[in-house]
């Protein structure tokens, strides 16, 4: 063998000519070189944002930052930012790092990468090189322990560890023996670690009172494994002001005066979140000046559609993690894939209520009781309302006093826990009440982008409908409360059609029953908006002849008369009297119904001999078939008593109205709509016939209870204040009469608009008082104004334009002199 042979630069070989025993061989790795400790520094892989932006709070507990620094400097602190993702937590944390820095030059602060196990792990390997930890070469060397060493050191000095990206905090928790990377048998050598078995990775984090630890997590029980309950931030979208500020310093341009309202409307439909805003001002920065503002918004605004592509725009933000998206959709569409796999049935939750009214959604909606307990007449046909001025009503009770379904808790079915997991992503919130809960808008579109792209979003609005379906009750007063918690997301289902038959035969039954409680609180916009698209949906799934297609344009032609369209309801009434006459016969209980309808239209028209003759039709059967004191032949008596009333037949129309008002009171309770209808009605009889105290006494009366029960814009209510008006008027009270007049002409205008029948009614009885105070001028000016309205709305034959022309004509012949426009009022 060569004496000289060597092994260049390796510090082992081995070399042997014929052996013909055995051979046992060492190989010595060198002693590691100490090296001269560094100074303590920051490893953090980003730089300053110099476009920070240190944002309020919702509460006036200084910014955000403040919380963070206050709950950062007690010793041995942990605190979690916890947020929706791309709501700024780790832009928060990357400016706290280089405050803190600049604050306390001799802390240690690392930056470690938490998102899975791999990237912790090479993150505290990078702590080992920055701080140059003795055993960290060798290959053998449990690094974790290494670290958690020098970290429990207190002569090393302060630190900070932050803990970024920890939204799944299982590869932290669980034992998984990571630590021990030596084979066995060997004894440690120096720098290595001891045999740990099954340590989790969390127990290398060490509490000492020389350290502080800060999480940034969307996932808040996920920050929880670390960090105290009352040590988790809340981070929340920013608010409006230092949205825009934020769009404008990444936009690099100044934003101008004109152009200030534009963006403040754009960073509010982004939802005021950070990484959208930041989306945006690139967007539009690249391509400016081809793409303004403006046309930014109106794209997004367009569709959903439009507004998914602008949201998935990945760019502008230099301070992401390299593995994590830009987009905000993904970026969400990520947590969801989270959910998905730690908890399926929540990730369903939030399928659902991505179909649902972002806002107020209640736990009867979300809960899967089973059958459900039936609410007041919801199978029953009512198809008609109030009649604005003669508040009457053809209606159907019940003796159930229900009026709001509970969800049942009987069984833990899982819901809670489901809850609990997208609370705990922020993504959904749960309001004071406990019982109904709210969803980011843009959440709820980047859930229905993903359920579209994964071709589940018509299952998914399958079962939203069905259970919308099962839950709506009919719009009868005792099932307002109901209605009033699930009439937003009717109004939400309204805008996606299903595709399936069955889907759509109820998407039609809940517009339909949405419209009703519209017709019923007294917005008719959004009554007839409704009802038309159930109309049109039924049209398409059933013959024309079908009762569900009926009662749809009964409906219609309700919205109609209550907005003073007497020729478009009539129509309709008419077309669907007809049908029903051939279909079940003339004193069918529907037929009977559709007659009264059509009775309430001939009256609003001032055609009082053919709708006395129907409404006698009507109610003479109904006391034949139903008997006197059934609902629908009150209705009938108290219809009857309108037309006999507008025709001064005072005595006839007070013994029916006292009947109905008796036994309505016995049947339905005193506060009801119906028994406060019926009683205002009779207050009107008796005005009709100078009983004044005895009107002005019942219209208090009604007044003061339909204020409270019905709401102070309600139409029942304003036409309640009218007749109020009209007693104060017609004993020369005219101050007091005007104050109401006025403020229900301006509701009117308001809720109904400016050439509603029923705004130009209150128009007149204001002209009227000011006539009467003397205040000439005003008087003609607002009633020629409210003629002009009339004659276009009404017709120049209806009775109300023919009043007012003699009104007007006589103010003339009072003043002797002539009134402008008077002489084309009387031809």
């Amino acid at each position: 063998m060569d004496a000289n042979t060597t092994f260049g630069n390796a510090n082992y070989g081995f070399q042997a000519g014929v052996i013909n025993g055995s051979v046992h061989a060492e190989f010595h790795a060198p002693q590691e070189r100490v090296e001269t400790p560094p100074c303590p520094s920051i490893v953090i892989q980003f730089s300053r944002d110099q476009d920070f932006i240190d944002r309020g709070t919702a509460i006036d507990q200084g910014t955000i930052l403040d919380q963070i620094i206050q709950k950062c400097r007690r010793p041995g602190s942990r605190t979690a930012l916890v947020g929706l993702g791309g709501v700024g937590k780790s832009q928060l944390a990357i400016e706290y790092a280089y405050r803190l820095r600049e604050q306390s030059p001799e802390t240690w602060v690392f930056w470690i990468h938490a998102s899975n196990a791999a990237r912790f792990e090479q993150s505290i390997r990078d702590i080992a090189d920055c701080a140059k930890i003795y055993g960290r070469q060798n290959p053998k060397a449990n690094i974790f322990q290494l670290v958690h060493g020098w970290l429990q050191d207190k002569t090393k000095g302060r630190w900070m560890l932050i803990l970024d990206n920890l939204d799944d905090a299982k590869f932290l928790t669980s034992p998984s023996g990571r630590g021990d990377n030596r084979s066995g048998g060997s004894e440690p050598q120096a720098g290595e670690a001891e045999n740990t078995g099954s340590r989790s990775l969390l127990s290398y984090i060490p509490h000492c009172q020389h350290g502080s630890v800060l999480v940034t997590s969307r996932n808040r029980s996920s920050a929880s494994k670390l960090v105290e309950e009352a040590d988790i931030v809340e981070v929340e979208p920013m608010n409006v002001k230092d949205a825009v500020t934020l769009f404008e310093k990444k936009f690099r341009r100044p934003i101008s005066d004109d152009t200030f309202e534009l963006v403040t409307t754009l960073v509010a439909s982004l939802e005021c979140m950070p990484l959208a805003i930041v989306q945006a001002a690139a967007y539009i920065s690249q391509r400016w000046p081809r793409c303004s503002f403006k046309q930014y918004l109106d794209d997004y605004q367009a569709s959903d559609r439009k507004k998914a592509g602008l949201l998935s725009y990945e760019g502008g933000n230099l301070r992401r993690d390299a593995n994590a998206r830009n987009s905000i959709l993904i970026t969400w569409q990520i947590s969801f894939d989270h959910i998905r796999q730690e908890r399926p049935s929540a990730a369903n939750l939030l399928s659902f209520m991505s179909f649902c009214d972002r806002q107020g959604i209640p736990e009867i909606l979300l809960r899967d009781q089973g059958p459900t307990k039936e609410l007041v007449s919801q199978t029953v046909q009512i198809e008609y309302t109030r009649d604005t001025e003669d508040e009457d009503l053809e209606n159907e009770w019940s003796d159930d006093d229900s009026t709001e379904i509970q969800p049942d808790k009987s069984e833990n079915d899982g819901f809670e826990d489901d809850v609990l997991v997208l609370r705990n992503y922020s993504f959904v919130t749960a309001n004071e009440d406990g019982r109904t809960f709210e969803m980011h808008r843009l959440v709820q579109l980047a859930t229905l982008e993903w359920l579209g792209l994964h071709e589940q979003k018509e299952q998914w609005r399958h079962r939203f409908v069905t259970k919308l379906c099962k839950e709506m009750p009919t719009g009868e007063y005792e099932n307002w409360a109901t209605c009033r918690t699930l009439f937003p997301h009717a109004q939400s289902a309204a805008a996606q059609i299903p595709k399936a038959w069955d889907s759509r035969r109820e998407w039609a039954t809940v517009l339909y029953r949405a419209a009703w409680y519209c017709l019923e609180v007294g917005d008719g916009i959004e009554a007839e908006r409704l009802s038309v698209l159930a109309m049109k949906a039924r049209k398409k799934l059933f013959e024309a002849n079908d009762e569900e297609v009926l009662r749809a344009m009964a409906m219609v032609a309700s919205t109609y008369r209550n907005q003073g369209r007497w020729e478009e309801a009539e129509k309709l009434f008419v077309q669907v009297m007809e049908t029903r006459k051939m279909k079940l016969g003339a004193d069918h209980p529907d037929t009977l119904t559709s007659m009264g309808n059509l009775a309430s239209t001939y009256r609003n028209q001032g055609r009082w001999e053919e709708a006395e003759k129907l409404e006698l039709e009507v109610m003479e059967s109904r006391r034949t078939k139903l008997g006197a004191d059934h609902p629908d032949t009150l209705t009938s008596m108290s219809n009857l008593a309108s037309t006999y009333r507008k025709q001064g037949r005072w005595e006839e129309a007070e013994k029916l109205l006292m009947q109905v008002m008796k036994t309505t009171q016995r049947k339905l309770g005193a506060d009801h709509p119906d028994t406060l209808a019926s009683i205002d009605n009779l207050a009107s009889t008796y005005r009709n016939q100078s009983r004044w105290e005895e009107a002005e006494k019942l219209e208090m009366q009604v007044i003061e209870t339909s204020q409270r029960k019905l709401g102070a814009d309600h139409p029942d209510t304003l036409t309640s204040m009218t007749n109020l008006a009209f007693t104060y008027w017609s004993q020369g009270r005219w101050e007091e009469a005007e104050k109401l007049y006025l403020q229900v002409m301006e509701t009117r205008k308001t809720r109904l608009g400016a050439d509603h029948p029923s705004t130009l009614t209150s128009m007149a009885n204001l002209a009227s008082t000011y006539w009467s105070q003397g205040r000439h001028t005003e008087a003609v000016s607002l009633m020629s104004r409210c003629m002009k309205g009339q004659a276009v709305k009404l017709g120049v034959a209806h009775p109300a334009y023919r009043n007012n022309a003699a009104a007007l004509a006589g103010w003339e012949s009072e003043l002797g002199v002539p009134v402008a426009g008077v002489s084309s009022w009387r031809s």
